[in-house]
């Protein structure tokens, strides 16, 4: 999840869209359609391992802002014809500390009013979610938050690298059925 435009790019809120734009090029799904309000990939997963499952994906970049994903998401459910449960968010998570990387099927939604949108189209918050702990500021107050989340990382580089490949990581395990 993450929001369209150049100037939300390398912002903690676009941390999702890193971890999609990832799997893409690492599963070699090609050049992504506008499709379902958003930019859309789809093909068979790639991971180079003889025998391996190679399971169909679609990786969605809703190009609706965050709080209205879920009318990008919803449709592409429905046309796909998935059960929710097979539906997967990647999203930032302010509630865990920089570098943490959780997985989890349904639990609450946080606040978050991108996870909020996608239960209200998806008609239930029983979806998959890789939750990507980007931390959060010493306040509560909704403006600073905010720009903390629409602002970019102070981290280094290196380190929010390996904060998107450890969220991809999560996303394949996910996608494979294997354990997060």
């Amino acid at each position: 999840m993450g929001n369209p435009g150049r100037e939300y790019a390398g912002t903690r809120h676009n941390v999702g869209f890193a971890a999609a734009e990832a799997l893409v090029q690492r599963w070699d799904l090609g050049r992504a359609k506008d499709r379902f309000r958003g930019r859309i990939a789809e093909g068979r997963v790639r991971t180079g391992a003889p025998g391996a499952p190679t399971p169909r994906v679609a990786v969605l970049c809703p190009q609706t802002y965050m709080n209205d994903a879920g009318r990008s998401v919803g449709p592409a459910r429905g046309a796909l014809k998935l059960p929710l449960e097979r539906v997967l968010a990647v999203h930032d998570e302010i509630d865990l500390p920089f570098g943490d990387v959780r997985t989890r099927l349904g639990g609450g939604l946080a606040g978050h009013n991108g996870l909020k949108s996608l239960k209200r189209e998806l008609g239930g918050a029983d979806f998959m979610r890789v939750r990507v702990g980007v931390g959060r500021p010493d306040t509560t107050d909704p403006e600073i938050v905010s720009a903390w989340v629409l602002g970019r990382f102070s981290e280094g580089a290196a380190q929010v690298a390996e904060l998107v490949e450890r969220a991809v990581e999560h996303a394949e395990r996910v996608v494979l059925g294997e354990e997060p």
